[in-house]
């Protein structure tokens, strides 16, 4: 991943700038950028430790005992998530996150987070929205993707609820949106399914997200499940296909 932009969108990523195993990311001051979209400061090393452990999956580094998959890479922290409510606005502020990373010319886009229901019940998306189209997230998903950046997204953990279905942002077309298989390659029973409700075919790839490994909050070694930390690791895949191969399109590696 050296040399490649991956931009993090998230809920928070308490102990990152305090852990060892973070600690290459500023010494080498491949931290480029953070800002928090919720309460509209800098400092996103707060609120959650959701995206230390997604973060970690890409960039964490301890010798000889943990390797993220992109630890070299240029990273990117937008806090996106209220981690206190759910509203709307949270798909305001990744569309302004998505504005944030075109203007500093992201590679990568990982989001581990999707929208489904709301406090406000009025808000709420039905499945029937499922398709590429209607959902805000969805939609600046799109555009982030128009604009020439990757956009690797979880599907969601909704596969033993009443709702099943995979969660925006995952239904755009284009986005790689990634579901969870156990280890021995088998799908987690949380992994959101598909198809989308125009029938294509969700999600588009699937990765460890039962029992990873992960860096917590507090620098120690632990295991997270789920598609959010599912999808940083095929983040980590597309940022080494595009170190190896710049000149391929988002379209190309997307396919590929």
């Amino acid at each position: 991943g050296e040399g490649i932009f991956i931009a993090v969108f998230d809920s928070g990523f308490e102990g990152v700038n305090l852990s060892a195993p973070f600690a290459d990311l500023f010494s080498e001051n491949r931290i480029n950028q953070t800002k928090n979209f919720v309460t509209n400061e800098s400092n996103v090393y707060i609120s959650d430790d959701h995206g230390t452990e997604v973060l970690s999956v890409m960039a964490a580094h301890t010798s000889d005992s943990y390797l993220g998959g992109a630890y070299k890479a240029n990273y990117f922290l937008y806090l996106t998530e209220d981690v206190s409510s759910e509203y709307r606005i949270e798909e305001y502020n990744w569309t302004f996150a998505a504005e944030q990373a075109d203007s500093a010319g992201i590679d990568v886009i990982n989001s581990s987070l999707g929208y489904t229901e709301f406090d406000d019940p009025s808000m709420d998306y039905q499945t029937t929205d499922l398709n590429g189209n209607t959902a805000i997230v969805t939609q600046a998903a799109r555009k982030a993707i128009d604009r020439g950046m990757l956009v690797v997204v979880s599907a969601g953990n909704e596969g033993s609820s009443s709702w099943k279905f995979i969660t925006p942002p995952s239904d755009a077309e284009g986005v790689l949106a990634v579901g969870s298989v156990t280890s021995s390659g088998t799908l987690s029973g949380f992994s959101s399914k598909g198809p989308t409700s125009d029938n294509r075919v969700k999600p588009d790839v699937v990765a460890l997200g039962s029992g990873v490994s992960v860096i917590k909050a507090s620098g120690s070694t632990g295991t997270t499940s789920g598609t959010s930390v599912a999808s940083p690791l095929v983040a980590s895949l597309a940022a080494g296909i595009l170190q190896a191969y710049p000149y391929l399109t988002v379209t190309e590696i997307y396919d590929a």
